[in-house]
């Protein structure tokens, strides 16, 4: 008999796969609009507040703390309460902690609100990604995960935007781009109430009928006769209780989790140490504000191809590959980016390890969630998340230290090393393309 995961797997894609992806996309980007605007923020009350690089490195790095944390407690909490709900409360939790972070008066009141918006950020996306992984159809699982992820550079462009034509404006300029965090707090509504819940977490906690209900309007709107009720495989109740919930360091499950927390760590602290610290960067080289977060803005752009080439090559050449060629990619981008001198070779440098490393992004997403089982895909893809995180703590408060010892060589060396390694843990994760999601 088929299984209601069974019936979803073999689907077409639908308008219903669209309007869950469009509407967690949605959230993603406002996740990446407000982790970029405070790479600008930074800029900006530098010159305003006369801050040191200490000071800066703190406010870059305070809310990887909370996303850490979040990560972690996100990915727990949907596998314990939903996925749908989950993603809901951390939209309200960072939307309203960024609006207040515009009224803040002093470096400390900043830092706080920065940490309560990296909670709610952090427990976000591993759920975001798991909730659209579990919907999409198994042909083109990969793809459509990707696609969410190539939200990020929509919201990371709005981001420059912002910062490119708000934050300049005055001195009040860096507060009215924080205030426009306030919009994840509202749409927060239309993700608790517009979209699925998770059809396997329903399954797992015996809610049977809500699951039907779901696949039957999937099915309806792929034009599939659905399964009559009396020939469908049900799990009661004390079956999901007695079914172990296992670990994500289970010995079928070790190696895989050691490579992929591995793989979070390294691209985090290339990613975020360069993009953070960019237009900062850019200024200290000479350029004057307005024309930093141009340049940066330019750069961002790339971002978006990088996404299109990924969701392309995750299905023809599989997940391990793509993840370890981007990465190998960044590496080499990395490496040049830290040898550009003039404005040509910068934005070039720039280019390629935007669309190098965005696309890498794109890939590592698809690929968490299908090593893990139903009962800890959340805590899977959340614990390497959150461990990921520690590495985006550490680059941001790194690199001055980096940047006085050897300049930009130093500091994108050591960012190109790290993607290496990151590269070289991709290709020992298994290849799980076009595979059914484990349950149990």
């Amino acid at each position: 008999m088929t299984t209601r995961t069974q019936r979803l797997d073999d689907l077409p894609f639908t308008g219903r796969h669209r309007r869950l992806l469009t509407g967690s996309g949605v959230g993603w980007a406002l996740d990446a609009m407000d982790v970029g605007l405070i790479s600008f923020v930074m800029a900006a009350l530098a010159v305003q507040w006369d801050l040191s690089s200490t000071q800066l490195s703190w406010i870059g790095s305070i809310g990887f703390v909370g996303m850490a944390i979040g990560a972690s407690l996100g990915g727990l909490l949907a596998d314990r309460i939903g996925r749908r709900q989950v993603f809901a409360a951390t939209l309200l939790v960072y939307g309203l902690a960024t609006g207040a972070a515009a009224l803040s008066t002093s470096v400390a009141m900043l830092i706080v609100l920065r940490f309560v918006v990296g909670l709610g950020l952090g427990a976000e996306l591993p759920v975001a990604s798991t909730l659209v992984s579990e919907f999409a159809p198994r042909k083109v699982r990969g793809r459509v995960v990707v696609a969410l992820e190539a939200f990020w550079a929509v919201g990371w462009l709005l981001a420059a935007l912002v910062g490119y034509l708000v934050v300049p404006a005055g001195d009040n300029g860096w507060r009215w781009a924080l205030a426009v965090g306030l919009v994840p707090a509202a749409y927060a509504l239309v993700v608790r109430f517009g979209l699925p819940e998770s059809v396997r977490y329903l399954e797992s906690r015996g809610r049977h009928a809500e699951a039907e209900a779901i696949v039957r309007d999937y099915e309806r709107s792929a034009g599939v006769t659905s399964v009559p009720e009396d020939e469908q495989p049900v799990r009661t109740v004390a079956e999901v209780e007695r079914a172990p919930r296992g670990s994500v360091w289970a010995p079928n499950l070790r190696r895989r989790t050691a490579a992929l927390w591995i793989v979070w760590f390294g691209i985090n602290f290339s990613y975020y140490g360069a993009f953070i610290w960019l237009p900062s960067l850019l200024v200290a080289q000479g350029f004057d504000l307005v024309t930093s977060f141009g340049y940066t803005l330019l750069i961002t752009l790339a971002q978006l191809p990088g996404y299109g080439v990924a969701a392309w090559l995750i299905e023809v050449w599989g997940r391990r590959l793509t993840l370890g060629v981007f990465l190998a990619g960044s590496a080499v981008s990395a490496g040049l980016f830290g040898l550009a001198e003039t404005p040509s070779t910068i934005v070039a440098a720039g280019l390629a390890l935007s669309f190098f490393n965005l696309g890498a992004w794109g890939a590592l997403y698809a690929i968490g969630p299908e090593l893990y089982p139903t009962p800890v895909r959340g805590a899977g893809t959340g614990s390497a998340a959150a461990f990921g995180r520690l590495a985006s703590i550490i680059a941001p408060l790194l690199v001055p230290v980096l940047l006085g010892a050897g300049g930009n060589g130093l500091v994108f060396g050591a960012f190109a090393a790290s993607f290496v390694v990151a590269a070289v843990a991709a290709f020992t994760l298994p290849e799980r393309a076009g595979t059914v999601l484990d349950e149990r």
